[in-house]
């Protein structure tokens, strides 16, 4: 089964002393496995385990996760009475050594510093990961899920290519032979003809863009990443056009070879999207 590289999925959850999570994953074509992650702050602690769970189901691909909270729980006031009463005694001290007569108000000594702070519930972590770690995967398969989609209807047409170039195959191959053999008839000698046969002989050519035709179908049908693999095949089926292109002998083989290369470009465009 073919698998894209592109793909969304994701979920949400609400844990307790923490608020809503929520965790969305983006993927896009990359040529390895390249995993980026938007943690919240605290949380770096559970980048490793994030990214051990996509590698475990995602082999290729730009993978971006991003993890979010919302809805927390508000933080409380933490008054430190300790430093307010030396806060106090310290300006009670000044007054009187001094002969201020103002007195000390509130307004002031809220704003000393350390006497307010807020204090956050704080919820280890490894009490929230049991719990992140579901959403995690079910984010993740989601997204695979939208990748297998996509994969199907990309095999679907590059199934239908590659039978495409194999019908321009045929044609070459005939056109060819009959191309050779008008041609010869021009030539007054045999080795004007065997130069003319060997320069102009596309066989092989034939032979092996056949044969990677083959292989690529076959590809396709197996599990797993390919997505290298077909390229690569692509590579090498581009590489036997230009050559019969270029020993082309007649404006209907070089009509068919255009095919053919075009044929192949939109094939490798479309590979880069497997995983």
């Amino acid at each position: 089964m073919l698998n894209s590289m592109t793909g969304f999925g994701g979920g949400q959850l609400k844990i307790p002393r923490l608020g809503k999570v929520s965790v969305e994953l983006r993927s896009t074509n990359h040529k390895f496995l390249d995993i980026v992650l938007h943690l919240p702050e605290g949380f770096l602690s559970l980048e490793d385990r994030v990214k051990r769970a996509v590698e475990a189901k995602i082999k290729r691909g730009r993978i971006t996760c991003a993890v979010n909270i919302s809805g927390q729980e508000l933080p409380t006031v933490f008054i430190n009475e300790r430093l307010l009463k030396d806060y106090i005694r310290g300006l009670r001290n000044i007054k009187h050594g001094f002969g201020l007569k103002d007195e000390v108000r509130l307004d002031t000594l809220i704003h000393l510093p350390g006497v307010l702070s807020l204090a956050e519930s704080k919820v280890p972590k490894e009490q929230i990961w049991p719990r992140l770690n579901l959403l995690v995967n079910q984010a993740i398969d989601k997204l695979v899920k939208m990748r297998q989609k996509e994969g199907r209807a990309l095999g679907i047409y590059l199934r239908r290519q590659a039978q495409v170039l194999s019908h321009h195959l045929v044609a070459v191959g005939l056109n060819s032979k009959k191309a050779v053999q008008d041609k010869c008839r021009q030539f007054k000698t045999d080795e004007e003809r065997a130069s003319f046969i060997k320069e102009t002989d596309i066989a092989e050519e034939l032979q092996r863009l056949a044969f990677h035709i083959r292989n690529f179908k076959n590809k396709l049908s197996q599990a797993g990443p390919i997505g290298k693999e077909l390229d690569f095949i692509a590579q090498e089926m581009q590489r036997e056009a230009n050559t019969m292109a270029a020993k082309s002998c007649s404006a209907a083989i070089s009509g068919r070879a255009v095919q053919i290369k075009s044929q192949i470009e939109k094939i490798r465009e479309q590979v880069q999207n497997i995983e």
